[in-house]
């Protein structure tokens, strides 16, 4: 027993996805005996027939002034098969005419027009709109799409699929009738009237067996399979070149003597492979991205499928904010008749007040009334007049202060005089909707609100009109022209806030910083803002600091002068701290007794201030009297050097970061060698005073260019 093969689930997806191929454009049915029209699409040949029109309802059309016309500027633009498609005349039927050895060259009107003029019939192609011209034979002129016909025969019979049969009786004389039968032995069709006139059922035509036109095609195709193709014009010669001009199958005689003379040909097979191996890679190229597109189908699928999660975990949070707002709302509510509830208890405690006070003078009042009223009925006038005067000013005065004290006028008002203004919270909630949210554009920096002071720059920015921002990240490079990094405040803190106006302080003197800024949001960040460039001072200006100094120390002259209220040494630290780069300040002697010794130098920001500079490890200092000087720090004391100050001495401080090295000036001459060395950190101008001296800051001061400390460092 022979089993058949049933065609895998992956053959008839793809053979259903194929369906539409095989459907005519015109009837939408399954082609039937279809045929190739130059622009390479195909009709079935029977619905070629019916649109099929005499080629003079074309040539009105052309002449036709509002019709478009090709000019001979234009045509160079057109693609070959385009102008093939108009004027060749080739087995394709394209401006077939009576002169089949002429060719029109090229697509000029005129051209167009001769070559028309020569033609029968013109079909205009249903999908491309294109207008192809034949000759006397009409449709039969154009070739026959024999792959598509076996396709679709193929496919109809593995699913049963029904053909529009269009097959036209061969003996006809005049207009073809569809065939009801073929002979399989004549391999004639036949319709009813030709048949039983011309192919009896007697005789030997008896023994011939007739079967259905479209079992009859499937037959003839069966025998003819595996033959070689005739020409149609010349029928005894097989297909065996392919004109590149004409773009079809040709016979040698065709290309000797034929329309084809002249004509660029190629072998058949070797043209065939070329075109297989051209369509194979194409198509190869088509295939990746078919597969990309069912990927990108699966991804979207993916995305419908998560669409019900996500709009749950949405709803939710949607849920969440208007039960957070309702209850915000309750709670408010709650405040206000809190509000109201203490506004009434005041009000009633204040009249209730202003009740008792008039209730108690009316009870006095009415009392002194009434005792007066029983003073008038005394007879006896001794007796009257001894209590007479005082009651008459008793009553005086009561009768003066009595619409003071009752006052008359009521201490509070029984109306609430207030007003809920809700205006603006319902037009909030009323107008209260969704938004998309999409990663804001780059911030702009603005440079007139930038700038650079000491060794702090400010930076100031504006977002995007229109953009919503989450916070802001500003990036700060090292001012040596090193990568961005994060700035930093002193605290430790990265910077990103909402903020659009962000102070740097700390940053090295005389550099070049260049800072930009990006927003982000939910959606993602921003690209950077444009980069600024800011420039910090050349040399430092600072100011005494009162916040880090001791208390018993007392400032003037904007912090630049300093004394003391104790006998005992106390530290003055600087507002500004180095880490790199040369300054130079000046410490200015305006008091001096007692022969007392002042410190003056460096320090760290945490130096214990009750003590002398220099006395821990967290200060190097100098400290000289009106005599001679020595270098301390950690306690430890050297290089004593001879010279001191008085009253307007001037001392001045050299730190040289760079080469990590602490000198000092005594009246702008250089004092003692090098004193410290191997300084690494940051620091602040320092000094140690008692209330026997007096000194003044100088700040903003070039160093010095040459001094003898260069020979000592060396």
């Amino acid at each position: 027993m022979l089993a058949r093969a049933l065609p895998s689930k992956h053959t008839q997806d793809r053979c259903v996805r194929m369906e539409e191929e095989l459907k005519c454009p015109r009837c939408s049915g399954f082609f039937c005996d279809p045929i190739v029209l130059p622009c390479s699409h195909s009709l079935c040949s029977g619905c070629a027939e019916k649109i099929q029109e005499p080629s003079q309802n074309f040539i009105s059309q052309l002449e036709d002034p509002t019709t478009p016309v090709i000019s001979d500027s234009e045509t160079k633009d057109f693609p070959d098969i385009d102008k093939v498609s108009l004027v060749s005349e080739t087995d394709s039927g394209v401006v077939c005419n009576s002169r089949p050895n002429s060719y029109v060259g090229t697509a000029s009107i005129s051209n167009i027009f001769q070559a028309v003029q020569g033609s029968v019939y013109g079909i205009k192609c249903p999908v491309c709109k294109k207008n192809v011209f034949l000759d006397e034979n009409g449709h039969n002129s154009l070739p026959k799409n024999k792959v598509l016909e076996i396709i679709v025969d193929k496919y109809c019979g593995d699913h049963n699929k029904k053909v529009n049969v269009f097959i036209k009786c061969e003996l006809c004389d005049q207009e073809h009738k569809t065939a009801s039968v073929m002979c399989e032995q004549c391999e004639v069709f036949y319709c009813e009237s030709c048949r039983n006139r011309c192919h009896p059922s007697r005789g030997s035509l008896a023994k011939h067996n007739l079967v259905d036109p479209v079992q009859g095609k499937a037959i003839i195709r069966a025998k003819n399979k595996g033959k070689e193709a005739k020409c149609r014009e010349h029928v005894e010669e097989h297909l065996s070149m392919y004109c590149l001009v004409c773009r079809t199958p040709v016979c040698y005689v065709c290309h000797q003597e034929g329309r084809h003379v002249n004509h660029e040909v190629q072998a058949l097979g070797a043209m065939s492979k070329s075109h297989k191996t051209e369509l194979s890679q194409t198509l190869q190229a088509l295939s990746e991205r078919a597969k990309a597109g069912t990927e990108f189908i699966q991804n979207i699928r993916g995305m419908s499928e998560k669409v019900h999660g996500n709009s749950v975990d949405f709803e939710a949070v949607v849920v969440a904010q208007c039960d957070a707002l309702i209850e915000a709302i309750k709670y408010r509510k709650q405040e206000l008749i809190e509000s109201v509830a203490q506004e009434k208890d005041l009000k009633t405690r204040v009249l209730k007040d202003q009740v008792s006070h008039c209730t108690s003078l009316l009870q006095r009042t009415t009392g002194l009334l009434h005792f007066c009223i029983e003073v008038l009925k005394e007879s006896d006038a001794a007796s009257f007049l001894q209590v007479s005067s005082g009651l008459l000013s008793r009553v005086s005065v009561a009768d003066q202060n009595f619409n003071k004290e009752m006052e008359f006028i009521p201490r509070i008002s029984p109306e609430f005089e207030l007003t809920l203004d809700n205006k603006s919270v319902l037009h909030a909630i009323q107008t209260m909707n969704f938004f998309q949210m999409k990663a804001p554009n780059k911030p702009m920096i603005l440079p007139g609100s930038c700038s650079a002071e000491n060794n702090s720059v400010t930076i100031a920015w504006q977002p995007h009109i229109g953009n919503v921002v989450e916070n802001y990240s500003l990036e700060l490079d090292d001012g040596n022209g090193g990568d961005f990094r994060l700035v930093k405040k002193i605290s430790g803190v990265v910077y990103v806030g909402r903020e659009t106006i962000c102070t740097v302080d700390g940053l090295h003197f005389n550099s070049t910083y260049f800072a930009r800024v990006k927003a982000s949001n939910h959606a993602g960040d921003s690209e950077y803002s444009e980069p600024i460039s800011l420039q910090t001072a050349e040399v430092a200006w600072f100011q005494f600091d009162p916040s880090a100094s001791h208390p018993d120390i007392i400032f003037s002259n904007e912090n630049l002068t300093a004394t003391c209220n104790s006998f005992d040494h106390r530290v003055i630290l600087g507002s500004t701290g180095f880490s790199k780069g040369v300054h130079y300040w000046e410490i200015v002697i305006d008091r001096y007794d007692n022969h007392t010794d002042p410190a003056i130098g460096i320090a760290r920001f945490d130096i214990d201030k009750m003590m002398m500079l220099g006395k821990d490890d967290k200060g190097w200092g100098m400290y000289i009297d009106d005599s001679r000087s020595w270098f301390m720090h950690h306690d430890s004391h050297n290089d004593r050097t001879e010279g001191g100050i008085k009253c307007g001495s001037v001392i001045g401080i050299l730190l040289d970061l760079d080469k990590r090295m602490l000198s000092y000036y005594v009246d702008e001459e250089p004092h003692g060698p090098i004193a410290f060395t191997h300084l690494l950190g940051v620091f602040f101008p320092a000094i140690s005073i008692n209330r026997n001296v007096q000194v003044t800051l100088r700040t903003g001061i070039e160093p010095p260019v040459e001094s003898d400390h260069e020979d000592d460092s060396s």
